[in-house]
């Protein structure tokens, strides 16, 4: 975790989609490291009970709001978050024109509010801008393999187009705007409709259901601990010059979906069994990001591998689910339960 403040003053702090998985472990590690923090969410698809302990936190202050209108803040601001918007396709496809106007008009917003307070601000892109890549590892100056037109578009091209009013508005000398292009993150406070492939194959292992295999099962993904990104969001606003490109946050370890399989069925006690199912549209067959940009920008690397944060993602799927008293957990997971992120 970043250092706590000490000579420097605290900033006042807004993160946009505050509420949702990654957003409440950024207000956390912002609320320790000493600031006050602005949380806005329209809670479609954040919740509550993400940021319920921090309510009577005195330097925090929760805000529902739609991005895709104009937001108005008193007090001064010094930096601005920006991650809203689903995240996971099952949610950003429900509503595409949702998904596609969050990251547009509500980027677009929220760089109007950063300019009008002068704050720093970040905008949470994805590794889906690489779209099915041709190229492995990717790296930041790689343009992407994207269907334009796809069913993923909404989101994959949102977030391309979201990137372009953050160089558009930093080139015009408007805003002090960083690009972040997030790949696979997991954790604690994951929904367990999420969608996503860790949180899909813990649940069904935790209820003893088949595990979906889409396709071979030998497409890969490179899997971050929320903690690790989380510090990697911090280390980009609090960088010195800003960086003038997108900088990739995500671990370079790269696991087939099926080696994923395996690994949870050998931490929960389940009698689930494996089934395969179609590969959807547009899906990438290998996702891995080059991290060479974040290690030397920013001093930043993942700290916590797979074995480690998968034991504890899993525990704490079993607690939030109501399974701890009669958790299906193997032993050597089980005592995972009381850790924290």
């Amino acid at each position: 975790m970043l250092e706590k403040l000490s000579a420097r003053r605290q900033q006042t702090v807004l993160v946009a989609g505050g509420a949702g998985f990654v957003g409440s472990h950024l207000c956390d590690a912002l609320l320790d490291a000493g600031h006050r923090v602005i949380c806005v969410d329209s809670f479609l698809t954040g919740r509550p009970e993400n940021v319920g302990p921090l309510d009577n936190h005195p330097a925090f202050k929760m805000i529902t709001h739609d991005v895709r209108s104009p937001l108005q803040i008193e007090e001064k601001l010094d930096q601005v978050y920006n991650l809203a918007c689903p995240a996971s396709p099952p949610h950003y496809q429900a509503d595409p024109l949702l998904t596609m106007m969050t990251s547009v008009a509500g980027t677009a917003h929220l760089l109007d509010l950063a300019k009008q307070h002068g704050a720093r601000f970040l905008q949470a892109s994805t590794s889906e801008v690489y779209g099915d890549p041709e190229q492995h590892p990717q790296r930041e100056d790689y343009w992407g393999h994207v269907n334009c037109t796809g069913p993923r578009a909404c989101y994959d091209e949102g977030k391309r187009a979201a990137e372009a009013l953050c160089f558009d508005m930093l080139r015009a000398g408007s805003v002090d705007a960083r690009v972040v292009r997030i790949f696979n993150t997991y954790g604690p406070r994951m929904r367990a409709d999420d969608g996503r492939i860790i949180s899909n194959l813990v649940v069904q292992a935790l209820r003893n259901e088949p595990l979906t295999i889409y396709g071979s099962g030998e497409q890969t993904r490179s899997f971050c601990y929320v903690s690790d990104l989380v510090n990697g969001l911090m280390a980009l606003m609090e960088s010195g010059p800003n960086p003038e490109q997108p900088v990739n946050i995500g671990n370079p370890g790269e696991f087939t979906i099926a080696e994923l399989a395996d690994m949870i069925l050998d931490l929960v006690d389940t009698r689930s069994t494996l089934v395969h199912r179609p590969l959807p549209t547009d899906d990438p067959q290998r996702r891995r990001p080059d991290i060479t940009a974040a290690r030397e920008l920013l001093g930043w690397a993942p700290k916590i591998p797979l074995s480690e944060g998968l034991p504890r993602t899993i525990a704490w799927f079993a607690q939030d689910l109501g399974l701890s008293r009669r958790s299906r957990l193997k032993q050597d997971a089980a005592p995972m339960l009381a850790g924290g992120v």
